[in-house]
């Protein structure tokens, strides 16, 4: 059944012949996403997003410059530890810092991106239960702003390579395939875990640690050479290695992507993906009732 709303004001002119009309029905079936509804609202979208980047450094002292403090002291406190205390070897000749922030700056995006997503639901409870509109926009700009601070991060890993006497070659182009690919990863993870977290809050609290410990299981402060060959075909199985990796690649130009553990992530995340624009659909409908 379809129910047709036509708003009719008092203010209307009479000649007017075009309304705007918001059909709402119900699901036609598993794989109908009605993903054009994400594009309808893509103001609504762009707000979101807008909103989300002020409201993470509102009242904040030092504003947008944590977009810059964070990964620099992470990749500090890696440098002491694993580059001088444990002397982790690093391919080629790439220093440490350079080899440890080419992939801090993936990672923190798709982690912020996941965070986000994952709680962006739970945390818009008021709009969820007040307003019509696609939910997955919530999750969709949580992937989405942290990309300000990943620009950030970039312009000061390039600053520091020339401090270093590092210049990027033709390969940086290949940071935006790149870290649309972890956005897309952060967004599929985000569709399964924001829907879990209305139902059941613990989610909440797992993310962080899940976070913590994904990052230990990808090579943000190891190379994937360290890795027992026997054992590759298990670790690719990790969507984050050939996005550092390939990241790795790109920034330095040197040593060559692995392209099995690229494509192996690649196609995890499409399933991934999939599967959850399915389940956030099937759950849709519940959301402002749970929350």
């Amino acid at each position: 059944m379809t129910t047709t709303f036509r708003p009719q004001t008092a203010a209307a002119s009479p000649r007017r012949t075009s309304e705007r009309v918001t059909h709402i029905r119900p699901s036609r079936g598993w794989f109908d996403l009605q993903l054009d509804e994400a594009w309808r609202y893509r103001g609504l979208l762009a707000t979101l997003v807008q909103r989300d980047i002020q409201v993470l450094y509102k009242q904040a002292f030092l504003g947008a410059a944590w977009a810059i403090i964070q990964p620099v002291l992470a990749v500090i406190i890696f440098t002491v530890v694993f580059g001088v205390l444990m002397k982790v070897p690093t391919p080629g000749s790439i220093p440490y810092p350079i080899f440890a922030f080419a992939a801090v700056l993936p990672w923190d995006y798709f982690a912020e991106g996941l965070r986000r997503g994952a709680n962006g639901l739970v945390n818009e409870g008021d709009i969820v239960r007040k307003v019509f509109f696609p939910r997955m926009l919530i999750p969709l700009s949580g992937a989405i702003a942290p990309l300000l601070d990943f620009a950030i991060g970039l312009g000061v890993l390039l600053i520091l390579m020339l401090a270093y006497g590092l210049a990027p070659s033709w390969h940086i182009v290949a940071v935006i395939p790149l870290a649309l690919v972890a956005g897309l990863l952060a967004l599929a993870v985000s569709l399964w875990l924001g829907p879990i977290n209305v139902r059941y809050r613990d989610v909440k609290h797992t993310v962080p640690f899940i976070i913590q410990i994904w990052m230990y299981a990808s090579p943000v402060v190891y190379p994937l050479e360290i890795v027992p060959e026997q054992w590759r075909w298990l670790y690719a199985l990790n969507p984050m290695v050939g996005v550092i990796e390939g990241f790795r690649w790109a920034v330095t130009g040197q040593g060559v992507p692995d392209l099995t553990a690229m494509g192996v992530g690649l196609v995890l995340i499409v399933v991934l993906l999939l599967g959850g624009l399915v389940f956030f659909r099937k759950n849709e409908h519940s959301f402002a009732d749970l929350i």
